[in-house]
C-alpha cells in the first residue's frame, strides 16, 4: 500500500504532466493512484481531465460519474463533465452539468462561459448572452479585486519604506 507522501508525490507528477500537455503519463500516473486508492476524489477527476483532452470521452464520463458519486459537491467535476457531454453531443446533459456546476459555486465564471457557448451554438442568443454578462462581471470583479490587493501591498509597502527612511534619518 502507498503511503500518503507517496500517493502526494504521484498527484504533484500527474499534475505536472498534465500541464505539461503530456496526458497520457499523467492519466497512468493518475490510474497508479487509483489502482490503490479507488476513492482518491483528485485523481478521478484528474484522470478524467487527461482522459477528455485525449478525446477519450466515455472512460472520461466514467471518472467524472464516479467522481460525482463520492462528492456531488464539486462544481468542476460537473463542469468537466458538461464538456464531455458536449464533445459526444449530448447538449441536454451538458447545459444540465453547466447549470449544476453554477448552482453549487455561482462565482465559477468558467461554467457560465461554457453554457454561454453552447447556449449560443443551440441558437439561444438571450441565455448566451445573460450568462456572458455574468462572465464579464466576474472578470470586471476579479480583475478589480486583483488591482485593489496589489494596491494594497503597495501601500503597505510604501508605507514601512517611509517608515523605515524616517527610522534611518534619526
Amino acid at each position: 500500500m502507498a503511503s500518503t507522501r507517496e500517493t502526494s508525490d504521484q498527484f504533484t507528477k500527474g499534475m505536472e504532466a498534465f500541464v505539461k500537455g503530456d496526458f497520457d503519463m499523467s492519466e497512468s500516473l493518475f490510474t497508479k493512484i487509483l489502482s490503490v486508492t479507488p476513492d482518491h476524489k483528485q485523481a478521478l477527476v484528474s484522470r478524467g481531465a487527461a482522459r477528455l483532452k485525449n478525446e477519450r470521452t466515455r472512460v472520461a464520463l466514467e471518472d467524472f460519474n464516479r467522481a460525482i458519486e463520492l462528492d456531488a459537491s464539486n462544481a468542476r467535476v460537473f463542469h468537466l463533465r458538461g464538456l464531455a457531454h458536449e464533445k459526444q453531443g449530448n447538449q441536454t446533459a451538458a447545459i444540465e452539468d453547466f447549470s449544476r456546476a453554477v448552482e453549487i459555486n455561482p462565482e465559477y465564471g468558467a461554467a457560465y462561459f461554457s453554457r454561454a457557448t453552447l447556449y449560443n451554438k443551440m441558437g439561444r442568443g438571450e441565455d448566451a448572452a445573460s450568462d456572458m454578462q455574468v462572465v464579464a462581471h466576474m472578470t470586471h470583479k476579479n480583475i478589480t479585486e486583483f488591482a485593489n490587493d496589489n494596491n494594497l501591498i503597495h501601500s503597505e509597502h510604501l508605507r514601512l519604506e517611509d517608515a523605515l527612511e524616517t527610522e534611518l534619518n534619526r
